[in-house]
């Protein structure tokens, strides 16, 4: 009887480990299939020079008709597919390759989804960290470049609270070599005239007096005369879900135009604005092609757009924060409607209902004439003594939101327009940022922070919360909610597209090929499945993202 209990015992086990088999095969079956999904354009294989394969490189095909730049990534396989692209000649490279050395392959023939010759990856270096080269250095993305600089949480937390949020990158400061009294004149420069600089200065108040002297003293440490610059650790490769993904790039014909807003219309065209360039302009996906038209100016006020919407005829509406000027385009007559001198400029909110413009200025909720630019509607607020940066009004257009980084309150103002109540709520930390962001469909309030988190507040709750992503160092300008509630936003300092499932609390970070993401404005188009996320980026390209899942 023993040793038949001991037969019957070792039967279990064996039946149970047989079970446990086919379940992972069928895990295994159901992850081949996800990896299967077929594009139906070139495709190949990258492994490292010992042979093996190395999942997350991006791999690029340049048009040398187009020069559209489209980018897709290697499994865990070491496999790449890229979509269907026109037949022709393209340049073969790997952007941001990092820790290997650059493979680039010119005149290479795409027909259809032919079979690419293996990409074989040298190693930079034997250890995980890299030597600071010109090369590795013009790979690193700001966070990156933070990551590695000596300094303590708190210094690195000013920098980027400081000077993170501004318009710039990193790679001035951190490539500069400046003595304590330089850099004290640089902060003051940067942080007392902001973009104006016949204006006054702003006199610092106690807090900021003690934030820039921290950053004086850090800088002139880490970025002195003598400073040197450390072996550098990149971060991960993106893995999985983040490697499902195509990235397309347009670049635009002109050199150091700032692209602000990009908005599409019903016949897929994205229309964008620039920010310091007297035009807006069209892209045809579909060949590249780029049409600008020309603004009309204001005597005496710097030329450029700051908040740019296609409405759902294709009438493109528009502002010049520099101008104080709320701009209407026709493209079918190519006629251009001005509102001058208004405080209907910077950025709005537009509903998707009736078609009415808000924005929160001169603490008040205020609701905007199209025609003229004059308020018609106010609601006064107690804690904001000036402007929300963000404006943006709900999916039925009932409710009407803004993010606030104004010094006094930081937060999210709200307004019911059917009962007229106006709420103020302060961020969890006081420091978030808050500034543009969208509502998601269950009507809740998405704003990317400055202070590198998305600040989402619940209505019905009147709950307020703080999501930090996995990435560290990042900062965010603006956050739009898709249609499946999915949060999308460009991390300013990490090259990288995040996404957010507020249900599972996941985060799936896209890597650009680029060590910046620039995303003034991130527009999410619903009519696909999955969404096609678009962003133009201040370095004078425009960037689409098309998940695969």
């Amino acid at each position: 009887m023993q040793d038949g209990g001991i037969g019957v015992r070792r039967w279990v086990v064996c039946l149970i480990a047989f079970l446990a088999c086919v379940g992972w095969a069928f895990v295994g079956a159901a992850q081949a299939q996800s990896e299967s999904v077929t594009l139906g354009g070139p495709r190949g294989v990258v492994r490292s020079s010992d042979g093996f394969p190395v999942e997350g490189v991006m791999v690029q095909l340049i048009s040398d008709k187009t020069s559209i730049r489209t980018t897709v990534y290697t499994n865990q396989l070491g496999k790449y597919e890229f979509p269907k692209l026109e037949s022709g000649m393209y340049t073969l490279r790997t952007p941001r390759p990092l820790e290997f050395q650059r493979h680039v392959r010119d005149a290479v023939t795409i027909n259809g989804a032919n079979e690419l010759e293996a990409i074989v990856l040298e190693r930079v270096s034997e250890t995980e960290f890299l030597p600071p080269t010109p090369d590795i250095l013009s790979q690193l993305s700001d966070a990156e470049w933070l990551f590695n600089l000596p300094g303590t949480g708190q210094e690195k937390k000013i920098f980027s609270n400081q000077c993170g949020p501004g318009c710039h990158s990193y790679q001035m400061p951190f490539r500069s070599r400046f003595d304590e009294r330089s850099w004290r004149l640089i902060l003051n420069r940067m942080r007392g005239y902001g973009s104006r600089l016949l204006d006054s200065p702003r006199t610092p108040g106690p807090k900021l007096q003690e934030d820039i002297d921290i950053l004086v003293n850090w800088l002139s440490r880490v970025r002195g005369p003598d400073a040197q610059n450390p072996p550098m650790k990149v971060f991960p490769r993106p893995q999985g879900p983040a490697t499902r993904a195509v990235i397309t790039e347009y670049e635009l014909p002109w050199l150091g135009v700032h692209v602000h807003d990009v908005s599409g219309d019903p016949e897929g065209n994205i229309w964008f604005n620039t920010n310091r360039s007297p035009f807006i302009g069209k892209l045809d996906p579909k060949t590249g092609r780029v049409t600008s038209y020309r603004t009309p100016t204001t005597e005496g006020r710097h030329v450029g757009g700051h908040w740019l919407q296609v409405e759902k005829d294709g009438t493109v509406l528009y502002t010049e924060n520099w101008a104080d000027n709320l701009v209407r385009f026709d493209p079918r007559t190519e006629a251009f409607e001005m509102a001058r001198r208004t405080p209907a400029s910077h950025n709005m909110g537009l509903s998707p209902t009736d078609g009415s413009l808000w924005r929160t200025v001169g603490g008040k909720i205020t609701r905007f004439d199209r025609e003229t630019g004059k308020p018609v509607e106010e609601y006064p607020l107690e804690n904001v003594p000036g402007s929300a940066y963000g404006n943006f009004v709900s999916w039925d257009g009932r409710y009407v939101g803004g993010g606030s980084r104004d010094e006094e309150f930081d937060g999210i103002v709200w307004l019911d327009r059917q009962t007229k109540e106006v709420r103020e709520i302060r961020s969890p930390s006081g420091v978030s940022g808050s500034s543009r962001g969208s509502f998601d469909p269950d009507g809740n309030i998405w704003t990317g922070g400055r202070g590198g988190v998305l600040v989402k507040y619940d209505p019905k709750n009147n709950l307020i919360a703080e999501y930090a992503p996995p990435t560290p160092y990042q900062t965010y300008y603006q956050a739009t909610a898709d249609k499946n509630s999915e949060v999308w936003a460009g991390e300013m300092r990490g090259g990288r597209m995040a996404r957010f499932n507020p249900k599972t609390h996941q985060w799936i970070e896209y890597v650009l090929p680029e060590p910046f993401s620039f995303d003034w404005k991130t527009y999410v188009d619903n009519s696909t499945d999955p969404v096609t996320v678009w962003y133009g980026d201040q370095y004078g390209y425009i960037v689409r993202i098309q998940p695969l899942e």
